[in-house]
């Protein structure tokens, strides 16, 4: 068994400064064991891609409730991807609108969390679908 932590960077791209819940799963995260690095409000994808590189994480979780996601979650995905570093998970969180799910799952996220998931539910789900990435 690895003794490897699932590291995990939280992000709020885009103008929303709505980040209780952010914080709330970064303490949710740290209580179950994996490191979490949280950037704050107001991250561009390109910061958001080039820290996710830097700290070497092994997901990103994108919170958004301004409706902006439709460009700025696939746009963190895009710049992973061009800097080799696709092998990075991006989940994503906030008031997302189920017909823009397929989409966002197009541009290469894993997972999407919605208001009424519960914390040990997203705990779960990255526990059964992330692996350190050593």
């Amino acid at each position: 068994m690895s003794t490897m932590k699932i590291r995990i960077l939280l992000a709020k791209p885009g103008l929303d400064g709505h980040d209780r819940g952010a914080k709330v799963l970064a303490r949710s995260f740290r209580d179950a064991g994996f490191e979490v690095i949280y950037t704050g409000c107001h991250q561009s994808p390109e910061q958001i891609a080039s820290i996710a590189i830097q700290e070497d994480v092994d997901v990103v979780g994108l919170s958004c409730l301004s409706g902006a996601h439709r460009y700025l979650f696939p746009e963190v995905a895009k710049l992973l991807k061009e800097r080799e570093a696709e092998d990075i998970i991006v989940i994503g969180g906030g008031i997302i609108p189920e017909q823009d799910m397929p989409a966002l799952y197009e541009a290469g996220l894993k997972g999407i969390f919605t208001p009424g998931t519960t914390l040990d539910s997203i705990v779960a789900w990255v526990h059964a679908n992330v692996t350190p990435r050593a």
